[in-house]
């Protein structure tokens, strides 16, 4: 039922005026009253109303603990996602493959004995090797001070992968704190990268490192990769470095040092000064403490070894490429391309590489240019290339390059210059083998008309006559004889460099590149390629006369001697891969090209070679360029125990040197040059004689030279030239009165010697019979005769201006 509702209404007070205030009420239905009553009912069978306690309030211990337990629920929660993801991670990351500088090796670079070292490559200076080769005091020292653990610890150092999170979140800079493994683990795999990333990576790879290999296998790793300082990565190479010895021979002190600088190497190392030393010597101490306190060793050691830091060697910080080494080691590496090393194994694969040089036959060269070269005059300006090639086995025993290699990578031993005369014994050696004799005879006027209108000037235009030996044509080096000579070979020009190339001077066809270089720019069969107009090394020289001196057999130049690889395998060994030695002219004519040279010695424009004071046998050169301008000077020559040829040029290899140096000429400073590098090599060896001219006489063509005749009367003197030379440059040497006389052989009639100088000669009263006797015919005798009927082909070649 609805409540009824009523109005009522109250009347104002007396006195005031306000309105009427009704109310409305609502009576309760019938339903609404029963229920009512029922509840009251049952509260009075219940007894009296009892008031319900407020709760109390909360401690803060209860606080505490709410707060906790929320924090522990999220905990367990982030622990249970963090494992999660940490079984992620470590299933998903693998080892990568390791960083290719920190698995590289030196490859080390030895003179001839395999023992001494000549220099290095590497991409880090770093010798692996076997933890047993080190000493126990630096394994110890290095755990006490980096990892106090390492030999209990599971990789990682978790406390320290935190304060390395929020040190790297600050700002601040890095701090250690990892282990052996994770810095090992850094190095080998990672970056330096400071990131959360890269060390969540460097926590999952330590423990799967740690999981897959021993802990002394992974300290040989970390000792043999972590740097040390001064280059040095890994604990052998640190201890050359430091202490100028093997790690294996480390004791206490040094073995402290090696572990306390690995915290900081610029700041710890002594070479930095007094304050990086004292710095070394705190972390020092701290290092013999620990090692003290883990039982590593006494007491009593520690506070010994405390006292005072080890010595230090003074170790010379000279530069890998520094002098002449560096010209050595980019001839090295080149040569180990050309043998079949890639670039990586030479740089970082641990080669160890024997070479030809030899400490001796390198300073020799040195020592020579240093004290003979003209006072005032250095390599920057003035190139001196000298090299020395060992007779009979083709071993390039030692060189000068010129500029020091950090200044000036031009090595002039390689570079070399043009020829000059030093080419004529190579002419001769093509002409006797094409059946010439010393004995046959070639215009020595000057000038000398070729095909053509050109003409072709000895030095000071002298003239020697029409009809000149080759050993007196040699030892004037007359360049007149030696072109007529060439034109009357049926194809001369052809010949003679085919001969050039078998005896040691490559010819731009070279197909097997043996050389240093394996071409010779501008040597071209022309008429006058026995003037020397072509570009040579001293090296090339050097081995073109040691074939001369090795009777005739041509031994290919070479400088690696054997190569062994880190594991101990010989990846090349010369004396079984290298060619053979192989005969390119007969011991008999080698013998007479010899003996010609010796002639140029001891009375010709070598005379300064006399001062070697044993059997000798070699040829000046001087050559001229294209402006008529003096641009070499040179010497080469040889014992039967070596070879050696000495160039000196000017500038870019191809200016002026008369004028400029006080004497230009090849038997001047480069002959004396060669005098004193010789005196050293051949200190200590025995005296070796050549052998006897043969005097080897062929099939020669019957046209293209003149046979020897008695002389006419007397022979018109040309004029003295003057003092300054206007083509050839050569025969400098003082005029002797009287000829030196070769070895004498048995000759039934003697015939007097004419008297000859640098003008010609004058024939004596009396004819001889009509092939002159042996021993006449270095006596220096020129005289004219019929004179030459010329065959040959027509001259290539310009006229040459100053070639002697």
């Amino acid at each position: 039922m609805a409540r009824m509702r009523t109005l009522s209404c109250g009347a104002a007070p007396s006195g005031t005026v306000r309105p009427a205030r009704c109310e409305v009420s609502a009576e309760p239905s019938y339903a609404d009253r029963r229920s009512t009553s029922v509840r009251e009912a049952k509260r009075r069978a219940a007894g009296p109303a009892v008031k319900k306690a407020p709760k109390p309030a909360r401690t803060r211990k209860q606080k505490v603990w709410r707060v906790a337990r929320w924090f522990l629920a999220l905990g367990l929660v982030g622990a249970l996602l963090l494992g999660a993801a940490f079984v992620v991670l470590y299933q998903t990351i693998d080892i990568p493959d390791p960083n290719e500088d920190f698995e590289t090796q030196t490859t080390f670079v030895y003179f001839d004995d395999g023992k001494t070292e000549l220099g290095r490559f590497a991409t880090q200076n770093r010798v692996s090797i076997d933890l047993d080769q080190m000493p126990q005091e630096l394994k110890d020292a290095v755990v006490a001070a980096e990892n106090d653990s390492f030999w209990t610890d599971s990789g990682i150092d978790p406390v320290g992968i935190v304060r390395a999170a929020f040190n790297n979140a600050s700002g601040n800079d890095r701090q250690g704190a990892s282990t052996i493994t994770q810095q090992y683990v850094k190095v080998l795999y990672l970056s330096q990268e400071q990131s959360y990333q890269r060390k969540i990576k460097e926590a999952i790879l330590s423990l799967k490192v740690q999981r897959q290999q021993s802990k002394s296998r992974i300290l040989e790793g970390y000792l043999n990769t972590i740097y040390f300082g001064r280059g040095a990565y890994g604990v052998e190479a640190a201890a050359r470095a430091f202490f100028d010895r093997p790690a294996k021979n480390l004791d206490l002190r040094q073995s402290a040092v090696l572990a306390s600088v690995l915290n900081n190497p610029s700041r710890f190392d002594p070479a930095n000064g007094e304050d990086a030393r004292e710095g070394l010597l705190g972390r020092y101490q701290y290092t013999l403490n620990r090692m003290a306190d883990l039982d590593m060793i006494t007491e009593d050691q520690a506070e010994r070894a405390k006292r005072r830091l080890p010595a230090f060697p003074v170790i010379e910080a000279g530069s890998t490429y520094g002098d002449q080494k560096g010209h050595m080691l980019t001839m090295v590496r080149k040569e180990l391309t050309r043998l079949g090393f890639d670039e990586g194994e030479i740089d970082g694969g641990g080669l160890r590489v024997t070479t030809t040089f030899t400490p001796k036959a390198m300073a020799a060269a040195k020592q020579a240019v240093v004290e003979e070269r003209p006072e005032g005059f250095k390599d920057k300006e003035l190139h001196v290339g000298v090299a020395s090639v060992e007779p009979g086995t083709g071993a390039v025993r030692g060189f000068y390059g010129g500029q020091d290699y950090l200044q000036s990578q031009i090595n002039w031993a390689v570079s070399g210059g043009q020829a000059g005369s030093t080419l004529k014994a190579f002419a001769l050696a093509a002409a006797i083998k094409d059946g010439f004799s010393l004995r046959d005879t070639f215009d020595g006027n000057s000038p000398y008309e070729l095909p053509g209108g050109i003409e072709v000037t000895n030095q000071g235009d002298a003239s020697y006559g029409s009809a000149i030996n080759m050993v007196y044509a040699t030892q004037k080096s007359a360049n007149s004889a030696f072109v007529d000579m060439t034109m009357a070979m049926d194809d001369g020009p052809e010949k003679v460099v085919k001969m050039m190339d078998a005896m040691g001077i490559p010819a731009g066809d070279n197909r097997n590149e043996a050389g240093f270089p394996s071409t010779s720019p501008g040597l071209e069969p022309v008429a006058t390629v026995a003037l020397g107009s072509a570009t040579v090394s001293p090296i090339n020289m050097a081995s073109g006369y040691a074939t001369i001196a090795n009777e005739g057999v041509y031994a290919e130049p070479f400088i690696i001697e054997k190569v062994v690889d880190r594991g101990g395998e010989t990846r090349y060994d010369h004396a079984k891969e290298g060619s053979e030695p192989k005969r390119v002219l007969d011991a008999d004519i080698a013998a007479d090209v010899s003996y010609a040279l010796q002639q140029n010695v001891t009375g010709g424009s070598g005379t300064a070679a006399l001062e070697l004071g044993r059997p000798s046998a070699g040829k000046t050169g001087t050559a001229t360029n294209g402006r008529d301008e003096v641009s070499s000077a040179w010497y080469a020559g040889y014992t039967p125990q070596m070879a050696t040829a000495v160039m000196y040029v000017r500038g870019k290899g191809n200016e002026q040197l008369m004028g400029w140096l006080p004497e230009y000429f090849g038997g001047s400073y480069p002959a004396r040059t060669w005098t004193n590098a010789m005196q050293t090599l051949m200190d200590g060896l025995p005296v070796e004689e050549f052998p006897e001219p043969a005097y080897v006489d062929g099939d020669a063509p019957t046209d293209g030279h003149a046979p020897y005749v008695p002389p006419p009367p007397s022979p018109t003197r040309k004029p003295p030239p003057s003092q300054q030379p206007s083509s050839d440059i050569e025969s400098e040497e003082p005029t002797p009165t009287q000829q030196p006389s070769p070895t004498q052989e048995p000759t039934p009639t003697q015939q007097p010697s004419p008297t000859c100088d640098i003008l010609g000669c004058e024939p004596s009263s009396t004819s001889g019979p009509s092939t002159p006797p042996p021993s006449q015919e270095p006596s220096g005798s020129a005289t004219p005769g019929t004179g030459p009927t010329r065959t040959a082909g027509a001259s290539r070649a310009a006229a040459p201006r100053g070639r002697d």
